[in-house]
This record gives C-alpha cells, sequence and structure tokens, in this order.
C-alpha cells in the first residue's frame, strides 16, 4: 500500500510539472524529456510512471478535474452554510459552471491543459474517449439541476433539460477559449454567465 501512495504522489508531481509548463511557454512543443527537467528527475524515470506525452497529459487533466470538483464543492458548502435543505440548483449551477472558467491562474492553467488535451483529441480517438464519457455525465447532471429549478417554478416547464445542458456547456467552452485568447477578460466571462443565468431562470420562455 505505500508503495502505491507513493507511485500516484510522484505521478502528480510530474503532472504539476507539466502545470508550471503549460503556464509559460505552452504544450504543443513540450516532449517527455522537457517535463522530466521541469520536474528534477531523469527521462527514465518519467517514463517509469507515464510512457507516452499522451498518458501524462491525460493523467494531468483528470488530476486538474478531480482538484476542480473539490474547489467548487467546498465553494457550494461553504456559500449554502445556512440555508435549510440541500443547496439551491442555482447555486449549484453557477458555481459548477463558474468553476470551469479560467478566472484566475489555477483555473487558467487547467483551461490551457484542457485545450491541450482538445487540439489531440480530435485526431485521437483513444483519447476522445474521455470526452465521450465525461462530458454526457456533466450534461446529465446540469440537467438534473434545471429538472429540479423548473419544479420549483425557476425554469420555465417548456425548456428542455437535457438541450440547456448542453447549451450551458458550450456556453462554457466558448467563453472559456476567448478568455484565454485575451478577448474578453475573466470578470467579463463570468458577467455574461450571470446574464445568461438571469434569463434561463427568470420562469419565462
Amino acid at each position: 500500500m505505500p508503495k502505491k501512495v507513493d507511485h500516484e504522489s510522484r505521478r502528480q508531481e510530474i503532472s504539476e510539472a507539466l502545470w508550471r509548463i503549460a503556464s509559460t511557454r505552452g504544450l504543443d512543443a513540450t516532449s517527455l524529456r522537457d517535463v522530466a527537467a521541469e520536474a528534477g528527475i531523469s527521462l527514465g524515470r518519467l517514463q517509469h510512471y507515464f510512457r507516452t506525452k499522451d498518458e501524462m497529459l491525460l493523467f494531468t487533466l483528470r488530476h486538474i478535474n478531480r482538484l476542480a470538483e473539490e474547489r467548487i464543492r467546498h465553494r457550494i458548502e461553504t456559500l449554502a452554510e445556512g440555508l435549510e435543505g440541500p443547496p439551491p440548483p442555482r447555486l449549484v449551477l453557477r458555481e459548477c459552471l463558474a468553476g470551469m472558467l479560467p478566472l484566475d491562474e489555477q483555473s487558467r492553467i487547467g483551461n490551457l491543459v484542457g485545450a491541450a488535451y482538445f487540439a489531440r483529441a480530435v485526431h485521437d480517438d483513444g483519447l476522445r474517449a474521455e470526452s465521450r464519457e465525461g462530458i454526457p455525465l456533466l450534461r446529465a447532471f446540469l440537467a438534473d439541476m434545471l429538472r429540479q429549478a423548473a419544479e420549483r417554478g425557476e425554469v420555465a416547464p417548456d425548456r428542455d433539460p437535457t438541450d440547456e445542458a448542453m447549451l450551458l456547456i458550450s456556453l462554457v467552452d466558448g467563453l472559456t477559449a476567448y478568455t484565454l485568447l485575451d478577448v474578453q477578460r475573466p470578470e467579463e466571462a463570468l458577467r455574461l454567465l450571470d446574464q445568461h443565468l438571469d434569463r434561463l431562470f427568470s420562469g419565462k420562455r
């Protein structure tokens, strides 16, 4: 058991070295040797944990997503303190979607790694499987929140929850892309997200 924990810890350290590279010079031309140097280990040692760049990228993306989920969950729990019952659907939706945007340095780096994954996954069926499995789960979760909101009279009952959930994911993806490209500031992306949620939660079509 100790060996397994140490192995996972080392993989996380290597993935964090990849984050640092992403934040300064991008990932397109980054090699395993570059990441090994950033992590302070030999190339051979790195390849003991990751055989390929894609394997390392996928692990890093999953690790970043886990950390983001923890931050979002903690944020929701903090905001819901003192409320009776579970947090309202809008609060959960807003914090989940805002947590996906590049609003600070940590989330910006996470999204840069995500962008590198996307660019490679378009041409790699194996990498693409991560999105084919993960996005439907996210869509189902958001759709469930929207159904609960409709039951509370906060969202128009004739809006299709699954379609609206996919539109929310697409909105965040678009806002993320243009924020990373400095077309808009992070606070503008958040304002536009809130504006869309205001319309969606008006209870009207």
